[in-house]
């Protein structure tokens, strides 16, 4: 299944999203809840109920919805650095021992097709395209071999970064250069992992204004998801929700000679193999 979040005449729930438009799970499935975080906190019931809906027809052509961030205030997004090896390497860093891990604010969260915001405070704005874990079930202290069944199903995430914030000192300053408000798109969908199958073998591609920038395999991740959640979930009680992005393969803004930042007016493509695509604008930030 690919669960959304979507908005149609400005009332904001969840469904599924097909070939043929969505699904509304208010109609189809009305004793589940209507916003994704309680839906994935009902956990197995309410996948059962969401997939006995899914052979129905859609109620909306997907152009008369708009797609929302499936999780639009996610509880936590921990994500991974230097995760894959050929960043590392072009990064000109060894690789890692063990996960890097650093968080997000949830207030970064951003709709799959939004805008994401430039700030005047920073000419170096990076992308970084990454396979995201979202967790179905509240977990802690979980093995490697049982980490995919807290595993609810993955989603496209970009890892926007504010470079010269985040270098300022660590490890405070990748909070500070990792999560500017709009700095966290994600969707289209959050896919169950019954539908993605294996996630690492899965082709992952960012484009900028139709620029081939990142083209890899979830393949040469050095930590695999299953790697990450036994490790994180070592110190923190993963909830409901909560988003992982795993990390950036090679090819980011940064590494290239002279970097390529990105500006207003760029539009940065983000496609994963079973996933979709996720689109975003770069706009001045509005708020400036």
């Amino acid at each position: 299944m690919r669960l959304v979040t979507f908005t149609e005449n400005n009332n904001t729930r969840i469904g599924l999203l097909k070939d043929s438009g969505v699904i509304d799970l208010s109609q189809a499935a009305p004793s589940l809840p209507t916003n994704m975080l309680a839906f994935l906190e009902c956990g197995d019931d309410a996948m059962k109920a969401a997939q006995d809906a899914s052979t129905l027809d859609a109620h909306f052509d997907s152009a008369a919805v708009r797609l929302e961030c499936p999780i639009p205030t996610p509880p936590m997004i921990l994500a991974i650095g230097l995760n894959y090896r050929a960043h590392a390497e072009e990064s000109g860093a060894d690789l890692p021992k063990v996960p890097l891990v650093f968080t997000k604010q949830q207030t970064c969260a951003n709709g799959p097709f939004d805008d994401v915001y430039a700030p005047p405070e920073s000419a170096l704005l990076d992308y970084e395209g990454e396979l995201g874990i979202v967790i179905g079930k509240r977990c802690r202290r979980v093995k490697k071999e049982d980490a995919e069944s807290f595993i609810a199903g993955y989603t496209i995430v970009n890892d926007v970064s504010v470079r010269d914030w985040q270098a300022r000192g660590a490890p405070a300053s990748f909070t500070m250069g990792k999560s500017w408000d709009t700095h966290g798109p994600m969707g289209p969908a959050v896919v169950t992992k019954d539908e993605v199958g294996d996630p690492h073998s899965l082709q992952l591609k960012t484009w900028v204004n139709g620029d081939l920038r990142q083209d890899s395999s979830t393949n040469d991740l050095i930590f695999n998801c299953f790697d990450i959640i036994e490790f994180i979930s070592t110190a923190f009680t993963l909830q409901p929700g909560a988003v992982i992005p795993t990390g950036t393969p090679s090819g980011v803004a940064a590494a290239m000679k002279p970097p390529a930042w990105l500006v207003a007016g760029d539009t940065v493509k983000i496609a994963i193999d079973k996933l979709g695509h996720i689109e975003n604008p770069i706009i001045k930030d509005p708020m400036t």
